[in-house]
């Protein structure tokens, strides 16, 4: 049993065009299922639920965000409002803007924080963890790896999210053709099945 209050985020993705119906059962009952999983988790084994179940979700963060309606982000601003959940709206660069024009939901607006792309050092902190998450050691001095590392930075410009995005395809490409190195061609195919600007 946990000594102090368990307090958890809970994560939520909205599909393309979500209705205000389905958005209004989608974040509610997302929330009771993490509630449900971590009471089950740290109640006794014995102890007979009497009271109402505990609220566990203090933050629900969005992804995405750009995705809802003006009404969709009108909703949330209500389930802020009412249930003293935490919100952080993840989306595109510009969506503070569209907000500011509502004036009930942006003077909640803690701040607003714009990511810039990755520098040098930490590019090499993510890469390198991103070939050790794949079984791999990434050596700078090797020349493979160095030509990998230079294409990734061509494309991806320090992009956190779409340097994410490419590493999923990268691991499904070593994984079909059984390789063991990530090259400039890995990558490159990688890339090809992403939907990304020309750079």
């Amino acid at each position: 049993m946990p000594t102090s209050p368990v307090r958890v985020p809970c994560s939520y993705t909205p599909t393309v065009g979500r209705r205000l119906r389905e958005l209004r059962q989608d974040p509610p009952c997302l929330i009771d299922r993490v509630d449900i999983c971590i009471d089950q988790h740290v109640r006794p084994k014995d102890q007979i639920v009497v009271s109402p179940r505990k609220h566990f979700v203090k933050l629900l963060i969005v992804d995405e965000a750009d995705r809802l309606s003006n009404t969709g982000l009108e909703y949330l601003r209500d389930l802020f409002d009412r249930q003293g959940i935490g919100l952080i709206l993840i989306g595109m660069p510009g969506i503070e803007k569209r907000m500011e024009r509502y004036a009930q939901l942006f003077s909640r607006v803690g701040f607003a924080h714009q990511y810039r792309p990755l520098q040098d050092q930490e590019l090499t902190f993510v890469l390198t963890r991103r070939w050790r998450d794949l079984g791999l050691a990434m050596d700078e001095a090797d020349f493979t790896d160095a030509q990998a590392v230079a294409t990734i930075v061509r494309i991806t410009g320090g992009n956190f999210r779409l340097l994410h995005r490419l590493f999923v395809q990268i691991e499904r490409i070593l994984r079909i053709n059984g390789l063991n190195a990530i090259t400039d061609d890995v990558v490159e195919a990688a890339r090809s099945t992403l939907v990304i600007g020309v750079t």
